[in-house]
């Protein structure tokens, strides 16, 4: 599986609109194989969509969204999991292994798992 990060520096971009950088990780066997990073400009949603297909990516991770385009990104059979805030490689690192996101790494005020 790949995944990939919106992050503003080494922390998950608390905003979706204001991330200018893709954290991309292959995870095998609950083990990180391989990172990157990449650009891509937020304000152009389809573009974003024709890179994370490109780079066969099933998960977006990401701070809070913007209707359009959480929902352009659902509509394209990528796995959308927003509302997530901290550290990028600890929030990657515990994802690898269980999977899921933990509570601790969800924004204030989410009372579900994924808001």
């Amino acid at each position: 599986m790949k995944i990939a990060i919106t992050v503003w520096g080494n922390r998950v971009s608390p905003v979706f609109d204001a991330a200018g950088t893709l954290f991309v990780a292959h995870i095998k066997n609950r083990m990180i194989i391989k990172k990157s990073y990449t650009s891509f400009n937020p304000e152009m949603p389809s573009d974003l969509i024709k890179l994370l297909k490109k780079m066969q990516v099933s998960v977006l991770i990401c701070g809070a969204i913007s209707t359009k385009p959480a929902d352009l990104i659902v509509e394209n059979d990528i796995k959308l999991i927003s509302f997530v805030t901290g550290n990028a490689l600890k929030l990657l690192d515990n994802f690898a292994q269980k999977q899921t996101i933990e509570k601790t790494f969800m924004m204030p005020g989410c009372s579900k798992q994924y808001c």
